[in-house]
């Protein structure tokens, strides 16, 4: 014989599974004898753990709500972020691949810059303020919504003061300046048409 020792490895986690479940069976009740007595009436037993796991998302909520007052949830991780946007680009290139296979003739689409943002808004202020109507038509104005909009251009000039090129904001002032421009001109019209006393029909036509 060999006096060189043999090691045998032990997975620890086989036997600490096997202690675990022997524990549950010695800490579960044995099951009592039935008995010839009627068995009393349905009752509703709670047990206090489930009480404490009723009680713990009040409890998660009313800390969350202390720590986040905006409700605001929290910001993902680099990580996250990182595989979103990589999941977002290969989607986009799947749906271009897409609509390129069905239009031959259409080219690659250009990045989106700042200026698109800027024109989108500009657009849709305009919208909301009747143009682009067909001649003939009535234009449909949505004046508070256009307020919206050029109010969120207001924003977007306040929070991105001082980070654009020169290109960037002069763009960003014009656009702003023409669509306030539009908006005072279009309320004013309004104020008079709502000073103007209700036209009443003549007598005999209604």
């Amino acid at each position: 014989m060999s006096d060189t020792p043999k090691f045998t490895v032990i997975d620890r986690r086989k036997f600490h599974a096997e202690d675990e479940q022997e524990s549950a069976k010695t800490a579960a009740p044995e099951p009592q004898a039935a008995t010839d007595e009627p068995a009393p009436g349905p009752r509703l037993v709670v047990s206090e753990a489930k009480k404490e796991a009723e009680r713990e998302p009040v409890q998660s909520t009313a800390s969350l709500d202390a720590e986040n007052p905006e409700g605001i949830p929290p910001a993902p991780t680099a990580d996250e972020s990182r595989e979103q946007r990589m999941a977002y680009e290969s989607a986009a290139q799947r749906l271009d691949d897409i609509i390129r296979a069905q239009n031959p003739s259409m080219g690659k689409q250009p990045p989106i810059t700042f200026e698109h943002l800027v024109q989108q808004f500009y657009m849709s202020a305009m919208m909301q303020m009747g143009a682009g109507a067909q001649e003939g038509q009535r234009p449909r104005v949505d004046i508070v919504g256009a307020r919206t909009t050029i109010d969120l251009l207001g924003v977007l000039a306040q929070k991105t003061r001082e980070n654009l090129t020169d290109t960037e904001q002069r763009l960003l002032d014009s656009v702003l300046y023409e669509v306030r421009m539009a908006f005072l001109e279009l309320t004013s019209m309004i104020s008079v048409q709502a000073m103007q006393p209700p036209q009443v029909p003549p007598p005999g036509k209604r």
